[in-house]
């Protein structure tokens, strides 16, 4: 997946779209059950991925740029339409934290079924097969999703999520660092594997080992 090896990044490509859908309908439907159909009315509470692709970030960039980042179509979400038994820190932490939590499921999802490829039908899911790329794949790349996205840095979603635990007098000033949003997220791009390698590492294993555990029981 890195480097310039268009061969692979192809074969990454679908998982990404998968990924950063069901990542982007996470926020859509966190949103939608908090009493604000923002996303809704506008076509982003679907699976559908041409609905949250965006050509840039989506496509070109996962393809061609030297560092294999990207991302989907921000869904839109009105904090002022949240139920009033729900404050707009609290409801945007929710759906902020909704769409890393989806990709945990996901990577869950993926790593139970390959213990069941394993158990089942060891041959479907043998070393080198496609549906072993593909549920590896899915499970690398949305554990690296959730782990990114909870950074506490603009715009990503683990910002959102320390807006809500911040003191009321300091979250305006935390809120305005999301106008320097493109500026921090360049170098958390280029040098935040480090801080985040270690977490999706032990994440990437503890779901192994689950695999093996479905495989075996």
């Amino acid at each position: 997946m890195f480097g310039f090896d268009l061969a692979g990044r192809l074969l990454w490509l679908p998982i990404s779209i998968l990924s950063l859908s069901f990542h982007e309908f996470a926020h859509a439907w966190s949103a939608w059950k908090l009493g604000d159909d923002t996303a809704s009315r506008a076509g982003r509470m679907t699976l559908n991925p041409l609905a949250h692709i965006d050509v840039i970030g989506t496509i070109l960039l996962p393809l061609f740029s030297p560092i294999p980042f990207g991302w989907a179509k921000p869904v839109p979400v009105n904090p002022a339409r949240f139920r009033r038994d729900v404050s707009m820190s609290r409801g945007m932490a929710i759906t902020a934290s909704a769409g890393p939590l989806s990709n945990v499921l996901l990577a869950v999802v993926a790593a139970v079924l390959l213990g069941l490829g394993l158990r089942l039908a060891p041959d479907l899911v043998d070393r080198g097969s496609p549906a072993r790329i593909f549920l590896v794949g899915l499970l690398q790349m949305n554990v690296s999703l959730a782990v990114f996205n909870l950074l506490p840095v603009p715009p990503l979603d683990g910002s959102r999520i320390v807006a809500w635990l911040l003191p009321y007098r300091l979250q305006q000033q935390w809120h305005q660092l999301e106008q320097f949003s493109l500026f921090l997220l360049i170098p958390v791009v280029l040098y935040g594997g480090r801080l985040v390698s270690g977490p999706i590492n032990r994440l990437f294993s503890l779901l192994l080992d689950l695999a093996r555990v479905v495989a075996l029981a």
